[in-house]
């Protein structure tokens, strides 16, 4: 049976830059297993609009399932990050913000998979919202471009970013004019036929940051509110954390300065995604549907040794905000790494294009048996109705 899967980036993603798409692991790992089930996976990749509105969002992934769907075809959307919400909206019977006419499909929808989504907001995401914080996030998004595509770590531009990260409160001028020449060379380090695209998908990112307002915990704690699941269709969701480095991480960073560096910002995203308000806290709670239950707590103790705390998050989302649905999947890695962003030591010895390639570092210890599993759960659910 042919499936069509509809891939979401979410706020540091894009969908296909050039020829590099965002999710090629996920996509080439999944189209394997939908293969070895006696399946055929017709991939789309939503590639515009990356920190618009969650609406703005949603109706631009209704449009292109209306435009590539087959009728009678499964249709699974899986949306990592903020593409978890468009999903969720998109399948959302309570939904009137998106033409009917882009929604016809909706019959042959089987599975919404979310993967490390923001569904009760992220603390990150309000220092975003801020005139510097808008900067540091193009920044960040174009240090994701140049470590995933080309696999360069441009250092200089990496320690402008911490600098802005650790200390928002002292940007001045003449750190701001540092910081956007920083963009300018990280953009000069692309090919000519790929540049334009990644103007493109900065102006995107400048000229529109409904998301990230919208991401807030105070404005998802009404968001959340106007969700409605959709009767007898499957949610599952991946959650992961990443632990906080300790004094033996950055030992292992002694002699290696991209690493201390890379390793400084994790440290820094972590500790603001780790905020937590406790009137609009980033968690299912009494009054919030539906409630972590007895089941994925127990779940989570026993991949994670302990119950995880509202402070502990993958460097951008808290793990109590990526809980949905059925939890198919959880265990240690960051916010790249559960796309198959992780180190990869097999250099020379496979395909460029099949290497994978990581610029947050973590210590999570992320590795290819992990992502196999996550590969594994996610399938498994698809194909399972």
């Amino acid at each position: 049976m042919r499936h069509h899967v509809y891939f979401a980036p979410g706020m540091f993603g894009f969908g296909r830059l050039g020829s590099y798409n965002y999710f090629s692991h996920v996509e080439r790992e999944l189209t394997a297993r939908f293969a070895a089930a006696g399946h055929e996976l017709v991939a789309h990749v939503v590639h515009e609009l990356p920190t618009a509105s969650i609406r703005r969002r949603a109706t631009r992934l209704a449009e292109i399932v209306t435009q590539t769907t087959t009728a009678g075809d499964p249709i699974h959307l899986l949306g990592h990050s903020t593409g978890g919400l468009d999903a969720r909206l998109v399948a959302s019977p309570a939904t009137r913000s998106i033409p009917r006419e882009t929604l016809g499909w909706l019959p042959d929808l089987r599975s919404v998979t979310t993967m490390n989504t923001p569904h009760y907001g992220t603390p990150l995401a309000s220092f975003f919202t801020t005139a510097n914080g808008q900067r540091v996030l193009a920044a960040l998004s174009m240090l994701t471009v140049a470590g995933l595509t080309l696999g360069k770590h441009p250092l200089g531009a990496a320690s402008v970013i911490l600098g802005f990260l650790r200390r928002p409160d002292l940007a001045m001028p003449f750190k701001l004019r540092v910081l956007d020449r920083s963009v300018e060379s990280m953009v000069g380090l692309l090919d000519d036929a790929r540049s334009p695209e990644v103007r493109t998908f900065l102006t995107a990112i400048r000229g529109d940051q409904g998301s990230m307002l919208q991401l807030s915990p105070e404005s998802m704690d009404l968001v959340v509110a106007g969700f409605e699941d959709r009767q007898g269709l499957r949610y599952q969701s991946t959650v992961s954390m990443a632990p906080v480095p300790t004094p033996r991480g950055w030992l292992e960073t002694v002699g290696h300065p991209w690493r201390a560096v890379s390793l400084s910002i994790f440290f820094a995203l972590h500790h603001i995604t780790a905020f937590d308000n406790e009137h609009y806290s980033c968690a299912a709670m009494e009054g919030k549907s539906p409630r972590s239950g007895e089941a994925t707590e127990a779940q989570l103790v026993r991949v994670f040794g302990r119950v995880p705390g509202r402070d502990d998050n993958d460097g951008v989302v808290p793990i109590r905000s990526q809980l949905w649905g059925s939890v198919v999947w959880a265990g240690l890695g960051d916010h790249l790494d559960v796309l198959g962003h992780y180190p990869d030591d097999r250099e020379g010895e496979i395909a460029p294009e099949l290497r994978h390639r990581d610029w947050l570092t973590s210590g999570s210890n992320f590795s290819h048996a992990s992502f196999a599993a996550l590969m594994d759960a996610i399938s498994a659910g698809m194909i399972a109705d």
